[in-house]
């Protein structure tokens, strides 16, 4: 113990204390460097320095997360003698330095030797494992806490709840839960906070929600809490709810808070909602920084409205590439390729390097618009900027490939991926199956397994497809039963897939059966796999079964709305023979729900009951309201065109078609006005479409004119067609 300093303290009582208060001052204000200038003058002057003069100095850095001024103090701690490095003030700020700076190593080396450990040092250490990830350790701390018989306080329990809700460990977490209320903590908010945000990660939304209301002074920390746990479980419209309760309670909200409602709003494209959340941010001066922009960009981006994202991203502070990748990905989400790409040139230009989400976007925008150069390209810049070992953008570079043709290109890829993933294996499952080479889908999903790779749900999804794609299906459905053995339960695709591959393949009564099983194991049937089913229906022409399938839509008051199950019911009663039925779904529809499937369903439905002024009446009410036609309800009109005998009609139509809408007549439409124009006897004209369509006439075409020939004994004509039938379909000449 140095005398010569303790003669010093009495000889100048006033000055050291004047001393301390000057460097605690400095320390808080975050003036380190100062504060040290001051240790080093008290030094020159004699005065005594004490360990409480280090331990603000220490605070001061833990303040600013200054691990390098710290251990220089650290450092002269040491080197002035045990009085000081023994010290249990100072051991303790110590240990809580290096924790709060997420220095486990040293933080846990130094934890080990306190002599004393009180509950600053266990909350400092129970923080630092939470924080960096080692929620095992951290309850493992708050554990032996408690059999020490040092009682976790309000710094303590909310990282020992972090820690519960990151392991998904609801009996621990409802254990200190009872812990909180038998030490009265409950009433501190910050707990409280800590515990609905628990629930909330848990999925436990009514345990969360009653924690929050017996909070007798909720701070903005416990609104975002309730909120971050609404919109994790996808109760956003609560979530958004609970931005309006703050208001009235007078709670100003944060950045996150306006964050939170902006995911809510985005996750259920409530494009009013997230423009309140945006009005709430500018009404309270929040300042656009990189979380409250982000989320922005998000919003806007999500919800369709790229300019209101363009201006969001003008006006960011501190742009970052996070920022970059996400105004990138709204422009691919809206098909505005050309933008996207510009938006990656400039961020050469502003010197951003490209990371893994924006090489993925490219290459998606590569995949979509089948530009392989551009995948090629950007494929390149992965190997130079050494991103070739990444297993998702290998996964994104073989979905690239199979969407440009290359199988081929896309299996070298994989080849030369050495850390494979399940995701990795899917990717060049996939695309096998959507180039219809099952044979080596189902080679691939056989090593995959000698890999040591398991199979999933995904995986047994594709093979399946795969499988009845090419017409074998029995083995996709005993693919089905071996998923269920093996203990994958089928998902949605799973049924829809069987259902949709069993229609295709002319098994609908299996089709509607497995519908029936679907119905039985629980799950329930989306839009796709009902309109699949209604298929079924129409392909067997039963009318009980497609009645009764209408009857557990309205039970179950599911897909009431859906386009494409109104579609197929029309189409079903349609085909089932039912056309009044089929009438009364098309008229039960709202204005605002028509669209062209629907329409061409029901002008479909006319066509095949020879119900040729309906057909074209609906059609032209159709054009008035503004909805373009497809070529299959063209091809619907003429058909009923043709059936009608109405040669008129159908040269409207066809000139229409082009002249009106812009469109290109396919062969089916050009082979319709030709046996149209042919059974009227116009057989000159008939040939003259013949010569000026741009397809190759075939064998129906020039049959349908043979037999008017026939009909009106123009064997000159009939010699003239008979040489093309030779030369575009020489097989079917005789």
């Amino acid at each position: 113990k140095p005398s010569k300093h303790h003669d010093d303290q009495s000889r100048n009582p006033l000055s050291t204390t004047s001393y301390f208060h000057r460097v605690s001052s400095l320390s808080k204000n975050g003036e380190i460097n100062e504060a040290l200038r001051l240790v080093t003058e008290m030094d020159f002057r004699n005065l005594r320095i004490g360990p409480e003069i280090f331990g603000e100095i220490l605070q001061g850095c833990v303040y600013d997360r200054d691990l390098s001024t710290g251990k220089q103090i650290h450092a002269r701690v040491l080197k002035n003698g045990e009085f000081y490095s023994r010290n249990e003030y100072i051991e303790t700020k110590l240990v809580v330095f290096y924790a709060k700076c997420d220095d486990l190593e040293i933080s846990e080396s130094l934890f080990s030797r306190l002599r004393i450990r009180n509950v600053f040092s266990w909350a400092a250490i129970v923080g630092v494992r939470s924080r960096i990830g080692f929620s095992e350790d951290a309850l493992t701390g708050f554990v032996e806490m408690l059999e020490t018989e040092i009682s976790p306080d309000n710094f303590v329990v909310p990282n020992v709840c972090k820690a519960c809700g990151v392991l998904r460990w609801s009996r621990f977490g409802r254990s200190v839960h009872g812990f909180v209320m038998k030490s009265r903590l409950h009433d501190c908010v910050f707990v409280a906070s800590s515990l609905a945000d628990m629930y909330g990660k848990r999925g436990f939304l009514d345990d969360a929600r009653k924690v929050f209301d017996e909070i007798p002074e909720r701070n903005v920390v416990a609104w975002n809490a309730m909120m971050v746990g609404y919109v994790q479980n996808g109760m956003n419209e609560e979530a958004i709810r609970l931005l309006s309760d703050m208001k009235e309670e007078g709670i100003e909200p944060t950045r996150v808070t306006v964050s939170m409602c902006l995911s809510a709003s985005a996750n259920i494209g409530g494009i009013e909602e997230g423009k309140q959340s945006h009005a709430v941010a500018i009404v309270n001066g929040l300042e656009m920084d990189n979380i409250l922009g982000t989320s922005l960009l998000n919003f806007y981006c999500k919800v369709g409205l790229i300019e209101y994202a363009e201006m969001v991203f003008d006006r960011m502070i501190g742009k970052d590439v996070v920022t970059w990748n996400l105004l990138i990905s709204g422009y691919v989400q809206q098909g505005l390729v050309e933008n996207a790409i510009d938006m990656c040139r400039l961020m050469r230009v502003e010197n951003l390097k490209f990371d893994c989400v924006t090489l993925s976007t490219l290459m998606s925008v590569a995949a979509r618009t089948r530009d392989l150069k551009l995948g090629k390209e950007v494929l390149c810049y992965c190997i130079r900027h050494s991103f070739e070992s990444d297993i998702g953008l290998a996964s994104t570079a073989v979905d690239m490939y199979a969407e440009c043709g290359s199988v081929v290109d896309a299996k070298k890829v994989f080849d030369a991926t050495v850390q494979k993933d399940l995701i990795l294996w899917n990717a060049l499952l996939a695309a096998y199956t959507e180039s219809g080479h099952s044979g080596e889908a189902l080679r691939l999903f056989y090593e995959m397994q000698l890999q040591s790779v398991p199979p999933n749900v995904i995986t047994r999804n594709l093979i399946m497809r795969s499988l009845l794609g090419n017409g074998q299906v029995s083995e996709a459905k005993e693919m089905f039963s071996q998923m269920q053995s093996s203990g994958i339960f089928p998902n949605l695709i799973s049924w829809t897939t069987m259902m949709n591959g069993l229609v295709q393949n002319g098994c609908s009564e299996e089709a509607i059966l497995f519908l029936r099983k679907m119905l039985e194991s629980g799950a329930r049937p989306n839009t796709v796999s009902i309109a699949i089913a209604l298929s079924a229906c129409a392909n067997l022409a039963s009318l009980h079964l497609g009645t009764s399938i209408h009857g557990y839509i309205i039970r179950n008051q599911q897909h009431s709305s859906s386009v494409l199950v109104d579609t197929s019911l029309v189409d079903m009663y349609a085909k089932c023979g039912d056309i009044n039925k089929a009438e009364r779904v098309f008229g039960s529809k709202l204005y605002s729900e028509f669209e062209l499937p629907l329409y061409g369903a029901m002008i479909s439905a006319y066509a095949l009951y020879g119900k040729l002024k309906e057909a074209v009446t609906l059609y032209r009410n159709l054009e008035e309201i503004g909805i373009e036609p497809d070529d299959k309800t063209i091809t619907s009109l003429l058909s009923a065109c043709k059936n009608a005998g109405d040669t008129k009609q159908a040269i409207e139509i066809f000139a229409g078609m082009v002249s009106k809408h812009g469109m290109k007549p396919c062969l089916e439409h050009y082979s319709l006005m030709v046996e149209l124009l042919a059974s009227a006897g116009e057989v000159e004209k008939a040939l003259r479409l013949v010569e000026e369509m741009p397809y190759k006439p075939d064998a129906r075409v020039i049959q349908s004119l043979l037999d008017s020939c026939n009909k009106q004994h123009k064997t000159e004509l009939m010699e003239y067609i008979s040489k093309h039938l030779v030369v575009f379909e020489p097989e079917k000449s005789t």
